[in-house]
């Protein structure tokens, strides 16, 4: 009987560690290019004071071949020329009632300067981030995949 309790106990609070990790974007993501497949950047996300959450880029990955853009030449005000390394990308993210999904929030493309409705949800236990911009419904918009780099 006390093998069957610790067996139920064990199984309880490793499911409940992998629904924490899976609630918590907080970290370092590594943003993969939807159209090419290669790395772009590194993004920082934060829990803000309001429960919300928010990342900027942390740092620029150049891909063979091609010299990436350093400025937010695009971009609507405030962050018109604004260098990219530093940008605020995503803000405003709130947990949804599922808690493995994130809504309510923005995120900013720089090299188009388009500014998107965001959907997060997380994947892979933990581990990866379905992002999602659309402009109106979620219909008209592309994902891209975000990997925990720590």
């Amino acid at each position: 009987m006390k093998l069957f309790q610790l067996i139920c106990s064990s199984t309880l609070f490793l499911g409940a560690t992998q629904l924490y990790a899976a609630d918590d974007i907080s970290g370092v993501w590594r943003t993969i290019d939807d159209k090419t497949g290669f790395s772009k950047a590194l993004v920082e996300v934060k829990k803000d004071s309001d429960g919300t959450f928010s990342g900027k880029v942390i740092k620029i990955l150049p891909r063979p071949g091609y010299t990436p853009k350093t400025h937010c030449q695009k971009c609507p005000a405030p962050y018109t020329n604004k260098p990219i390394l530093g940008l605020t990308v995503l803000d405003n993210m709130k947990p949804s009632k599922d808690k493995t999904e994130y809504e309510g929030g923005t995120i900013l493309d720089p090299l188009s300067g388009k500014t998107y409705k965001s959907k997060i949800k997380v994947t892979n236990n933990g581990n990866r981030l379905r992002m999602r911009g659309y402009v109106g419904v979620e219909v008209f918009g592309r994902s891209q995949t975000w990997i925990r780099d720590q």
